[in-house]
């Protein structure tokens, strides 16, 4: 078993002031994130928060983050200059991802035990409405113009449809088994959701929501069970997507335009979540039972190195 490194030496106070590109990595397990200096790919710090993080973005205005407290029920605000708490706010029961309406007021929000996606005030976290969606919902995206939001449902293999200003499921459209979460291709015209249990990915036109593909992944020698997509990411020309295969171990690059994978590389275990630095030349892989990151480099689809974290890592924001 790794030992884990004291917080004392991870002390909150040791972090240098003028520390540039820092990746804020959330653990489930230890109620902390820790805090990773991008160039030089070592952990330098962690930071304490409520209990069970998860979902973590950066708030409008870049000074802010938020992440998401499953076990506290609340979003803990935390100042990226001083990586202090400055705020916690109501966020419903077992709350595990959001996301911010175009103009930072609103978030939407998850809530699987009810069912529901809830509507609440990003400053105070109170309730504007909750809108009844299907069974264990998850992934959560809002549209750049602020009049829908996405949202997929574990159990009922469906992307609901929101009209957050209605506070009403304008459709519901039928996915892969288990869909967990989306990427919006740059032109908006595409909602690439990924499929848990059906080891693939559906293409949607946000025109009509008819499917455009079904992207299918597969490893030599490894079930079709054994390969579990989740996190997803696109670069910012819509060229090339990422795709953590979860279980299998592996991240998958696929050409956009194609649909095709092109590169699998093979990272920790569980790689649940990724996220792409601002040059998008290095690729971000939370692996959730190795208890690492692996960082990627793009261009030659190599890992370059695994970093370990806290308990079971959950998700990122790359602060550059």
């Amino acid at each position: 078993m790794r030992k884990l490194l004291p917080l004392a030496l991870l002390a909150l106070t040791t972090l240098p002031a003028h520390a540039q590109g820092v990746a804020w990595v959330t653990s489930e397990k230890d109620d902390a994130i820790t805090l990773i200096d991008m160039d030089k790919l070592a952990v330098i710090g962690v930071v304490p928060t409520c209990k069970r993080p998860r979902h973590i973005a950066v708030l409008p205005g870049g000074k802010r983050l938020m992440t998401a407290c499953g076990d506290s029920h609340q979003g803990d605000v935390i100042d990226i200059a001083t990586r202090k708490s400055v705020a916690r706010v109501p966020m419903g029961d077992d709350p595990e991802a959001f996301s911010l309406s175009p103009d930072g007021k609103l978030m939407y929000v998850s809530s699987e035990e009810e069912g529901e996606l809830l509507v609440l005030e990003a400053a105070t976290g109170k309730q504007v409405r909750a809108v009844k969606v299907g069974e264990e919902p998850e992934g959560v995206l809002a549209a750049p113009d602020g009049k829908t939001v996405w949202v997929t449902s574990e159990v009922a293999n469906l992307v609901h449809v929101v009209d957050p200003v209605a506070g009403k499921v304008a459709k519901n459209v039928a996915v892969g088994q288990r869909p967990r979460r989306f990427a919006l291709t740059p032109d908006g015209q595409q909602l690439w959701v990924t499929n848990e249990l059906g080891a693939s990915v559906t293409v949607l036109a946000t025109k009509d929501y008819r499917t455009l593909a079904t992207i299918p992944f597969a490893l030599k020698g490894m079930r079709a069970t054994d390969i579990t997509p989740v996190g997803i990411t696109m670069t910012r020309d819509g060229k090339t997507a990422f795709v953590a295969l979860g279980q299998a171990n592996h991240v998958a690059f696929v050409d956009v335009a194609t649909r095709k994978v092109t590169q699998q590389v093979l990272v920790g275990k569980r790689a649940w979540n990724v996220h792409l630095n601002k040059g998008e030349d290095r690729l971000w892989v939370i692996n959730g039972l190795s208890d690492d990151v692996t960082v990627v480099d793009v261009k030659a689809a190599k890992a370059l190195k695994s970093i370990p974290v806290g308990r079971v890592p959950y998700g990122a924001v790359l602060v550059e």
